[in-house]
């Protein structure tokens, strides 16, 4: 590949966040406010991302594990006020390009009850990480590499820089729960991303369009129950805006517990996701979802189909499946978003 083609192609994935479909399955990475934000003492999650298989050798793969704890706050015990700590590791690869980043992050909550009868929590959280952008040149072919008959293994004269990079981040979310009823509850949150903006270039001298634009995203959720069924419906809503770009994911899952217990649940739903990339707007894919809850292990699976490519007759998606574990949990309601 020539230089220039090169560095555009890895400028462009400068130019927004990693992305799962499944944003409440990856609370740390949605929004810092949602550390230690479920019933419950522990939590360990994690999520895997396997996009474009069908039209690329090897396809782009995204890795996200995290565990976060939930503590009595100090105090008397007239409000559950809640303390969260919570450790993240990310890492997203493109072999198009030998590209990855990888972050780690730690993350802390404060979940402060807003009366006595505890059923309203307003919770404000931080996270800082360091990250680490990486690109190995030995699988670039630049156009002085060929030999002019039958391969690039020519010495180049390409001034490279370094090929590896890092930076620090930091991140800060609010969150509001509103529990009503014997089991619905309402989620609203809000987190700002990248607030330091710092540069992601390779070069040392690396000019303001080369900094990491913030990203600001917008959350909200319900789990509302049908009637006395053991049903319940969960809409879900994520705004997010990141410089020129701009996307939606809407949509909603049923959960239907069975079992005498209550102790297992299934989950179907879908939703949509419109973007807009500089000024072009339009539905980029529509995703089908499914999900199991057994004891306090939560395992989830989805699909995304890119409109655009089912038009142009490919095969181009995105799969996602992801587990949890909740520790020292007992209640038949799992009153915190997933999936």
């Amino acid at each position: 590949l020539p230089t220039l083609f090169c560095w555009t192609l890895i400028s462009s994935l400068f130019a927004q966040d990693q992305q799962f479909t499944q944003f409440y399955a990856t609370p740390l990475t949605l929004n810092p406010a949602l550390t230690g934000n479920f019933e419950g003492r522990y939590r360990v999650g994690t999520i895997y991302r396997d996009q474009w298989r069908q039209v690329l050798e090897n396809p782009i793969r995204t890795f996200a594990v995290a565990a976060d704890l939930r503590f009595d706050a100090p105090g008397k015990r007239v409000y559950d006020d809640a303390i969260g700590l919570g450790l993240m590791f990310f890492n997203d690869k493109v072999n198009v390009v030998d590209f990855s980043t990888t972050q780690i992050a730690v993350s802390m909550a404060y979940h402060k009850s807003l009366g006595a009868d505890n059923r309203h929590f307003l919770s404000l959280g931080f996270q800082g990480g360091l990250t680490q952008r990486n690109v190995n040149y030995e699988s670039l072919d630049f156009q002085d590499e060929f030999n002019g008959l039958d391969g690039y293994n020519e010495p180049t004269g390409e001034q490279l820089p370094e090929n590896n990079f890092s930076y620090p981040d930091f991140n800060v979310g609010l969150n509001y729960l509103a529990r009503f009823g014997r089991s619905g509850a309402l989620f609203a949150g809000a987190a700002l991303h990248h607030v330091l903006q710092p540069s992601v270039s390779f070069y040392e001298d690396g000019s303001e369009g080369e900094k990491l634009y913030m990203r600001v995203s917008g959350q909200l959720a319900a789990n509302i129950p049908i009637g006395r069924s053991r049903t319940s419906f969960m809409p879900r809503v994520l705004f997010a805006t990141q410089g020129p770009h701009m996307q939606v994911n809407a949509g909603a899952n049923f959960r239907t517990a069975v079992g005498k217990y209550g102790s297992t649940a299934f989950h179907i739903g879908a939703w949509a996701r419109p973007v807009r990339n500089d000024a072009a707007f339009g539905l980029d894919a529509v995703v089908a979802l499914v999900g199991l809850e057994f004891n306090n292990v939560l395992f989830g699976l989805s699909y995304d189909l890119n409109l655009k490519a089912l038009s142009a007759r490919q095969r181009q998606g995105a799969f996602e499946i992801s587990i949890a574990y909740l520790g020292e949990y007992e209640n038949e309601e799992i009153l915190c978003p997933k999936f």
